[in-house]
């Protein structure tokens, strides 16, 4: 028999196939693999700002988790940044930075996918399955690779920031907008952060005041 092209077609039938508990169910003890700045312009291009105890509680659904981590780059000036990361690494989340880099247009940036795929590839058989909130599909290898050790890859996503590499590869493939009245802080915030120049675009979109955990430009 021809094998048939995990198409997002496919993942969408297969979706169909099982309840979700018995997707819950078949989760196993689960390792969450968070990336801050692709996670971030997400919640721009949504509009919400990003409740992480929400977030956390909305992406175990129950299951046993084995560990969260947050990938960011930091600006180690930037004091408003630095207590948010302190208020993650209290509340739940393994914290892993990288230092930005200052770009010839002025942006500051860091790239972290080398520790996201090293961390997802090197904690196989200490989890079950892998919760990646990313859309980069430069992440693609790393998920194929995991899978093939038998490991389960849930990939979460905004739909027009995500890459179909990344979803083809996936076991399951949910849409942040369709989960982000779960996850939206209330109006009530107790953090204010300016969004960044990574993306000059994204930050003139909007004027609110939105927590940024990804970067700083001071």
């Amino acid at each position: 028999m021809s094998s048939v092209p995990e198409t997002i077609e496919n993942l969408e039938v297969q979706e169909t196939l099982f309840s979700p508990s018995q997707v819950l169910e078949n989760r196993g003890r689960v390792a969450i693999f968070i990336d801050g700045s692709n996670l971030f312009y997400a919640a721009l291009q949504l509009g919400i700002e990003i409740d992480y105890t929400k977030l956390l509680l909305r992406l175990t659904c129950g299951s046993r988790l084995l560990r969260s981590f947050f990938y960011t780059g930091v600006d180690p000036s930037n004091e408003k940044q630095q207590g948010f990361l302190l208020w993650m690494s209290r509340n739940g989340y393994r914290v892993i930075t990288k230092d930005l880099v200052q770009l010839p247009d002025g942006s500051k940036k860091a790239n972290l996918d080398v520790e996201i795929a090293v961390d997802m590839l090197a904690l196989t058989g200490a989890y079950d399955t892998a919760i990646l909130v990313s859309g980069d599909g430069d992440l693609a290898y790393a998920v194929d690779a995991v899978s093939y050790r038998g490991i389960r890859v849930e990939v979460v996503s905004l739909r027009s920031m995500t890459s179909d590499s990344l979803i083809n590869v996936a076991d399951r493939y949910i849409d942040l907008e369709h989960i982000k009245d779960d996850i939206r802080k209330a109006s009530r915030t107790s953090y204010t952060y300016r969004p960044l120049s990574e993306n000059p675009n994204a930050t003139k979109s909007s004027s609110r005041k939105v927590v940024n955990p990804v970067e700083s430009s001071g």
